[in-house]
């Protein structure tokens, strides 16, 4: 039996899976607002009330926000977390008196879908989740690409490609630096677009229902959100031409991405025709923790 955590800035999620990748119960609380200390005893808490529950010892899995730095031995890149500076494998490792395995988010994300999801049979896999951030992982032949520094898939943070003066100068990023890809298509990068251009701040999800309604400001800035995503995944295509990119968050919701962004990365993938497949999840915000409990079954490469 194993069990994955999604370790998330608002919520805890721990889900027990079986070896056919069931998940036969899940668990969530909220997380602590800022305090380390406070984080990991909400995290041993709810992983002992599912173990409690199943009554028995299971394998570890979590999926945080930044990953382990090789260099250190600590967590880095977790912006807008406790979990920066802090030996976090190590201390769950010293509760749970057993070992665990901790890995990026979007990495487990990408495992759950390239294991049996929608890249289930493909030897390389990107997953990339469009929500309050932007974060992706790779995937090859089964196993996640960690890469030498731990930052494999931090397409987020990397300028947007082939900008043009209405993407010009672009908006302050987390990490400090300006116009990253994480601040046009994650679903916070529309909403501040949106209210750039239109002095009006809505949800993401209330720009798409806008759009579907015919409102004119929706439909441009979604638009103009499409053809942004097209050009950064056009650059992951040029770079490790994945056989198949499949989408998470909540801007995964959106149905006229799967038709609409391919018909626009033609413009940009260096090839004379384009036939990588866009995919929805299979498992949605399941996915997450599918990912973080298979992290035992999948070393990092």
């Amino acid at each position: 039996m194993r069990i994955g955590v999604d370790i998330g800035g608002t919520k805890l999620e721990a889900a027990a899976m079986n070896a056919g990748g069931e998940l036969l119960l899940r668990r969530r609380t909220a997380t602590p607002r800022g305090n380390y200390e406070a984080v990991v005893e909400a995290i041993a808490e709810l992983v002992r009330s599912v173990e409690a529950e199943l009554d028995q010892e299971c394998s570890l899995g979590f999926g945080i926000p930044g990953t382990i730095s090789p260099a250190t031995g600590l967590v880095k890149n977790a912006f807008n977390s406790p979990f920066n500076g802090h030996p976090l494998d190590k201390d769950l490792a010293a509760r749970f008196g057993r070992p665990v395995k901790l890995m990026n988010d979007a990495n487990c994300f990408a495992l759950s879908e390239a294991r049996d999801g929608a890249g289930a049979g493909h030897a390389v896999v990107f997953g990339a989740i469009l929500g309050t951030g932007c974060g992706s992982g790779i995937v090859i032949d089964g196993n996640v690409l960690g890469g030498r520094n731990a930052v494999a898939g931090e397409w987020g943070h990397n300028p947007l490609p082939w900008a043009d003066g209405t993407d010009r100068p672009g908006l302050p990023c987390d990490c400090g630096k300006i116009g990253c890809i994480e601040t046009y298509i994650s679903g916070t990068g529309l909403t501040r677009q949106h209210a750039e251009q239109t002095e009006q701040t809505l949800p993401a999800v209330q720009i798409v229902e806008n759009a579907q309604n015919g409102c004119t400001a929706a439909l441009r800035s979604l638009a103009r959100y499409e053809d942004q995503l097209a050009r950064a995944l056009a650059s992951i295509i040029n770079v490790i031409d994945p056989d198949v990119i499949v989408l998470g968050g909540g801007m995964s919701n959106v149905e006229r991405l799967y038709a609409n962004v391919p018909a626009l990365w033609a413009n940009w993938v260096f090839s004379d025709r384009v036939d990588t497949p866009l995919r929805p999840p299979l498992y949605g915000d399941s996915s997450g923790v599918r990912g973080a409990a298979w992290l035992w079954e999948s070393p990092a490469r």
